[in-house]
């Protein structure tokens, strides 16, 4: 199946989406943070990214994909962005957000497994789809 870096810093997350990813076959790569999770993202160059919002900072999620994107070999990775930022903030990210934010899709913590799977199959498909044989995005 797929290779899916995560990139989360609570542990129990990242364990949490293991047996889940892992259980559908797939390999699960983690980092504790955005600057781990970038170079782990362009040492095994992944199928899809899982990226939390809030680690470091409030932010730094956001930060990590941006430099993510201005990597040619893994700039058009599909990334699910989780968020828990409408328990912590009066702002929610929606699917719109993706208009001036680098992510494909968000997903709200706590995490429904059958609503991620969906979620996580279908930017797998779109990567597939979507993505020439070089790297490239399809027009």
């Amino acid at each position: 199946m797929a290779k899916i870096v995560c990139v989360d810093d609570d542990k129990d997350i990242l364990e949490t989406l293991e047996v889940i990813l892992e259980g559908k076959g797939h390999q699960v790569f983690t980092a504790t943070n955005g600057k781990d999770g970038v170079k782990l993202v362009k040492e095994i160059k992944p199928a899809l990214i899982v990226m939390d919002v809030m680690m470091d900072d409030f932010t730094d999620g956001f930060h990590a994909v941006y430099e993510i994107r201005k990597d040619e070999s893994v700039k058009y990775t599909p990334v699910m962005m989780l968020t828990s930022v409408n328990q912590h903030s009066n702002q929610k990210f929606s699917e719109k957000d993706g208009e001036y934010l680098p992510v494909d899709m968000f997903i709200e913590k706590p995490i429904k497994p059958k609503e991620f799977l969906s979620k996580v199959e279908t930017l797998l498909s779109l990567k597939k789809e979507d993505i020439n044989v070089d790297g490239s995005k399809k027009k």
